[in-house]
């Protein structure tokens, strides 16, 4: 399975293209597939089967939004807060992150690897992130299924933590996908998080520091919009993540956190990002595969 001469061996090119068709299977069919199953159950003699789960669904409803499970923590008092801290020069992983690893226990599969063969996918690092921080990631494009994101940010195999040591990264995807039986825990435990406020917000304040997390903000209109020669980015008017949350990075753009900001604020930062992506793009498309001539449009 490994390489021969800078070749692939067969085997090795076959277990990536079954690498890559399970997951274009796992986001075509599986959610469809795990809700058919639960209403069919209810119509069986194992009816007390999906029951009994969407009884503890709801009971469990607020998991995804704390980012899989509550977890008990080492923690110190700051009044009547709580928080985890760790110093900037400090590179291990805390305790509530190994613990979110531990049950993310999807994006350490294996398969991930020979995905990322596949493309092949390649996380380029472009400045340092402080550990003793938390971060947004905004992400473009978002292409049909994301697997650029996903495989960086969001598999044990995508480079990221060992590119930035005492960093955690988590990929946010639509809420409504933690609310389908079943395959919210396929996603849950793949270390996926939905992106919402309540989300993000218990991410950036509430689960200690060191961790990234990455939206792809474009959403399905900018997986909708490409064309040859040109990548399009929907941007010029996504102001609701500068009025929100507190991070993002081309190289970081720090935000101060104000909770009622002024139009002339969510401005100022949203141009700022808008200046700080184009840079980055050609900067670096010749290095990605891209044409001098390819052009950035943010619509």
């Amino acid at each position: 399975m490994e390489e021969k001469h800078g070749e692939k061996s067969r085997w090795k090119l076959f277990i990536e293209d079954i690498s890559v068709l399970q997951l274009v299977l796992s986001f075509l069919l599986m959610a469809v597939s795990c809700l058919v199953l639960m209403i069919y159950l209810m119509f069986t003699p194992l009816w007390p089967i999906p029951t009994l789960y969407f009884t503890w669904q709801l009971v469990d409803w607020d998991s995804p939004e704390r980012g899989f499970k509550q977890t008990q923590r080492k923690h110190v008092r700051n009044g009547s807060m709580q928080r985890l801290t760790v110093s900037p020069s400090h590179t291990q992983t805390p305790d509530i992150v190994k613990k979110w690893q531990k049950n993310a226990f999807v994006r350490r599969w294996r398969v991930w690897k020979h995905f990322k063969d596949y493309f092949p996918v390649k996380l380029v690092k472009t400045a340092e992130l402080n550990p003793s921080k938390n971060y947004i990631l905004g992400c473009h494009p978002h292409g049909i299924m994301s697997i650029g994101a996903f495989s960086c940010f969001n598999t044990d195999t995508g480079g990221f933590e060992q590119m930035f040591p005492g960093m955690h990264s988590s990929l946010a995807i639509l809420a409504g996908l933690f609310r389908i039986p079943l395959f919210r825990e396929y996603v849950m435990s793949a270390g996926l998080l939905p992106v919402s406020k309540a989300a993000l917000g218990y991410m950036l304040s509430q689960k200690g520091v060191g961790n990234a997390i990455v939206i792809i903000i474009g959403g399905a209109e900018e997986s909708l919009a490409s064309s040859p020669g040109i990548n399009t980015v929907v941007m010029k008017h996504r102001k609701a993540l500068f009025v929100s949350l507190w991070r993002t990075v081309g190289s970081p753009i720090s935000v101060p956190h104000v909770c009622n900001p002024s139009e002339q604020q969510v401005d100022h930062y949203h141009k700022l990002y808008m200046e700080s992506l184009s840079k980055l793009f050609h900067a670096h498309k010749s290095s990605s595969g891209l044409a001098d001539t390819h052009q950035l449009r943010i619509i």
